[in-house]
């Protein structure tokens, strides 16, 4: 299914269709505060490894994931006081910026094999801070495009596509992006440790 939105006027039907399509196990495109991204629960395995087929992605590289607020990052990570005092100044920010937290084995183990490392953002998007917070979990959020290829600002030539099994579920067409990848830093040691620019 193809959907045609402006996220900075979402619909509440539009937003309805998204959550439920997330809670029934679909992959999603989206537009982020940053790119194109692919998407689906966060809790989901199934619907990961279907996102890990589509990109081409190697079995083992972890993703990130939206949360809907601070205290949404606290139940699925590792979070001391310096780290949270860190964490408002960094998602606060004018540049979105993901951080890497140790997690609690709360979600699926697809996202990140083998690393008690997760890579978190709380969005700078009311848009996609609404979808996080009434899905009632972090959503997979990873650029979207082969592992390796340029990532896309846009989705439009979906309009007229059939869609096939390998791809996502739904596309939501919120116009071209120009913005670029976050920010990624690691905060596991309570220090800030640049990854990405």
């Amino acid at each position: 299914m193809y959907i045609k939105i402006n996220p900075k006027k979402i619909l509440s039907a539009e937003l309805a269709l998204i959550v439920k399509s997330l809670k029934q196990g679909k992959v999603i495109i989206y537009p982020t505060d940053t790119i194109y991204g692919l998407g689906c629960l966060a809790t989901d395995s199934k619907s990961i490894k279907k996102i890990k087929l589509i990109k081409k992605r190697e079995q083992n590289k972890p993703f990130l994931v939206l949360v809907s607020s601070l205290y949404m990052a606290k139940k699925y990570c590792h979070i001391s006081k310096k780290q949270e005092i860190i964490l408002r100044q960094v998602w606060t920010a004018a540049r979105p910026t993901s951080v890497v937290l140790k997690h609690r084995n709360l979600l699926s183990g697809e996202l990140v094999p083998k690393n008690d490392g997760l890579a978190v953002r709380l969005p700078k998007s009311d848009f996609l801070r609404k979808i996080v917070r009434q899905a009632g979990a972090p959503i997979v959020s990873t650029s979207f495009n082969i592992s390796g290829e340029p990532v896309w600002n846009h989705v439009d030539f979906y309009a007229e596509k059939k869609l096939k099994k390998i791809d996502p579920e739904l596309i939501i067409d919120g116009g071209i992006l120009k913005n670029r990848a976050s920010k990624l830093v690691d905060l596991r040691n309570g220090t800030i440790k640049i990854i990405r620019k």
